[in-house]
């Protein structure tokens, strides 16, 4: 095994990633520990320490990354994710960069591409977002219908929810997100009292339709993501399976080679 082959299979054994993931979680704490004055104050010393110590295992590990896939590191999304993550955090946080100091805390990202399932859970949310913004644009779509009607029907009796356009569209998304709906529905109600009919309709559209629509979406896409996954586990053992047949071929080849070599020198 060449030194590339071992620092390849250092870098994706469990036990290792484990490690990272104990380092990612420990280095969160730490920077949490720092938002708190007292603490930071009288452990100072053992917190930068060990603040530069989790630095430099994510410098480490990804070095072991780029010299065990080379170029192939940068086709991974998640690799160039952690790259720039880290890339960030060396910068030093002084003089006009001190801001950056900041962005420590995106480090704590990292967990998102060491633990598999957040990696599966963040790729259906993106794989989904075509199929959200077609519900973006529906929801939009009842929202504007809804405060037309709404600015026509209860400008006069509630004149600071419905005045104009602009306002019923904000209080109609209130309504959508349940914030203060009652409160709303409660004012248009002391002068039309049948306008529960109105909101009633809105809520069922609005809130329940549209807002299951994008749970069906994301729940859709995660299906999708979880089928890949197994379909590339499924190639993965296959291809294996094909590789260890090749090689006991290859040895029967080799002993029936000997084998005849042998019966050659036996009759010769």
């Amino acid at each position: 095994m060449t030194p590339r082959e071992r620092i390849t299979a250092l870098v994706e054994h469990p036990y290792f990633q484990r490690f990272i993931i104990a380092v990612i979680v420990l280095n969160a704490v730490l920077l949490g520990v720092q938002t708190s004055a007292p603490l930071a104050e009288h452990y100072h010393s053992l917190i930068d320490a060990l603040d530069v110590a989790a630095l430099a295992v994510f410098v480490v590990e990804l070095a072991m990354k780029l010299y065990a896939y080379r170029t192939a590191f940068f086709r991974d999304p998640w690799n160039v994710f952690d790259f720039v993550i880290v890339a960030v955090a060396l910068i030093p946080a002084t003089g006009p960069f001190a801001v950056l100091r900041a962005l420590r805390i995106l480090r704590v990202l990292r967990l998102i591409s060491a633990v598999g399932s957040m990696r599966r859970v963040v790729g259906a949310l993106l794989g989904a977002i075509p199929g959200m913004l077609s519900i973006v644009a529906l929801a939009a779509l009842v929202i504007f219908v809804a405060g037309v009607m709404g600015t026509t029907l209860f400008a006069d009796a509630s004149p600071h929810y419905f005045g104009d356009l602009g306002r019923s569209l904000f209080s109609l998304f209130q309504v959508m997100t349940g914030e203060s709906w009652p409160d709303i529905a409660e004012e248009v109600m002391a002068e039309q009292p049948v306008a529960w009919v109105f909101f009633v309709i809105y809520i069922l559209i609005s809130s329940f339709a549209v807002l299951n629509l994008f749970i069906a979406v994301v729940v859709s896409e995660m299906e999708e993501q979880l089928r890949e996954d197994m379909r590339a586990e499924e190639q993965q053992q296959a291809d294996e399976l094909a590789a260890a047949h090749e090689r006991v071929l290859a040895e029967l080849a080799a002993i029936r080679a000997d084998l005849a070599a042998l019966r050659n020198r036996a009759t010769g």
